[in-house]
């Protein structure tokens, strides 16, 4: 495990489960019943294949938050692209800023990344905070985050 992986979960409780398995979908099932809040940073599409629908959690937890982080959102033209940090640098310009014509470099400091996972934290906090709380799905596109901020 690198550094940065285990300074960001520093204290945290974690569990691997094969939702591919029957077992492991079993298992990820029985904790959306008793979770606020499920993180997935798939391509598009991926949850879906694996038998994981909205539709499916919110009856199973009526005030689920399900968060989908991907490079370019759920839907729309670019959305099937994969994306990592330094390719949504690039789409967005940030990496314009680093250099001139040839020259340019990726910022060294996971910025998308970052900004993205801000962005969720603050929507799904905007959420946990509401008394009316309904299941809900945010959609959060790396590529709008950074753009935006």
């Amino acid at each position: 495990m690198g550094i940065s992986f285990l300074a960001q979960n520093a204290g945290k409780k974690s569990i691997a489960i094969n939702i591919k398995s029957k077992i492991g979908k079993d298992i990820f099932f029985k904790l959306v019943k008793k979770s606020d809040v499920i993180v997935e940073n798939f391509k598009p599409g991926t949850i879906k294949k694996l038998g994981i629908v909205f539709s499916k959690l919110k009856k199973i937890n009526k005030k689920i938050i399900l968060t989908s982080i991907s490079g370019f959102g759920q839907n729309g033209s670019l959305s099937k692209l994969p994306a990592y940090d330094q390719i949504i640098q690039g789409y967005s310009g940030v990496m314009s800023i680093t250099g001139k014509g040839k020259n340019i470099f990726r910022v060294g400091y996971p910025v998308a990344d970052t900004i993205g996972g801000l962005n969720a934290a603050l929507a799904i906090t905007s959420l946990l905070n509401n008394k009316n709380r309904k299941a809900s799905h945010i959609d959060i596109s790396m590529l709008d985050s950074v753009i935006s901020s």
